[in-house]
């Protein structure tokens, strides 16, 4: 399967070249011009790799990467004029995998794209494991013990998202954006539906409750209320 690569770039002409460039790869492409529009394909499509402009509208490349690595390990190659050393760390702490000064040459941008990909395709092929609670990332399988518990698209991910970070309280905005993909406004109850709908079906046969409230705050995965 060709992999999907995102491009969050606002730059015309450096947008057509990586867009051709891709594409003749073999990669299946999706463009964003703006931080917000990337973020939202980002949950939507999927990819398996972001290329990510440092200066963009609006919200800028350190925002935009650090919000997509708190949804995982979604390997991303940060695109930048800025070079000094300083810089790079801050990228780099940002949360970018790599970190490629304009301008760029594309084969040397391809093959560290492929480096990347090799090196993170494993990490994608895991499985989560929390009390007697176990999330299959291949085959999508969740059991409770010996028991399969079906689930939908949208609670799969909202139960990934708590597997990645057990015991960590999320608070609901960290939830919407990553589930949801918007930030949380308002007095929806959308969060609170879900969770219930997960309890039912990880608590089916009286099991100990593993997702907590946290009152005020948001929610926890974790042995103990």
């Amino acid at each position: 399967m060709n992999e999907r690569i995102l491009i969050i770039e606002d730059d015309p002409a450096i947008l057509k070249v990586l867009q051709r460039g891709l594409a003749y790869e073999g990669y299946l492409v999706d463009i964003a011009t703006d931080g917000r529009t990337g973020l939202n394909l980002a949950h939507d499509h999927h990819p398996d790799l972001v290329i990510l402009d440092w200066m963009l509208p609006g919200m800028d490349g350190l925002e935009v990467c650090r919000r997509l690595r708190m949804g995982g390990s979604l390997p991303i190659l940060m695109l930048t004029a800025k070079d000094t050393v300083q810089d790079r760390v801050q990228g780099l702490d940002a949360g970018a995998d790599d970190y490629l000064v304009k301008p760029f040459n594309l084969e040397e941008l391809l093959a560290r794209m492929r480096a990347l990909l090799r090196r993170t395709q494993t990490e994608r092929n895991q499985v989560y494991q929390f009390a007697d609670l176990t999330m299959d990332s291949v085959s999508r399988q969740v059991t409770r013990g010996k028991r399969l518990i079906p689930l939908t698209a949208k609670e799969y991910e909202l139960l990934e998202l708590f597997l990645r970070h057990p015991r960590q309280v999320l608070t609901r905005e960290i939830i919407f954006d990553r589930v949801w993909g918007y930030d949380f406004g308002g007095e929806s109850n959308v969060l609170e539906v879900y969770i219930r709908y997960l309890r039912q079906k990880l608590e089916a046969e009286n099991e100990l409750r593993l997702i907590h409230t946290v009152r005020s705050v948001g929610y926890v995965l974790r042995e103990n209320p």
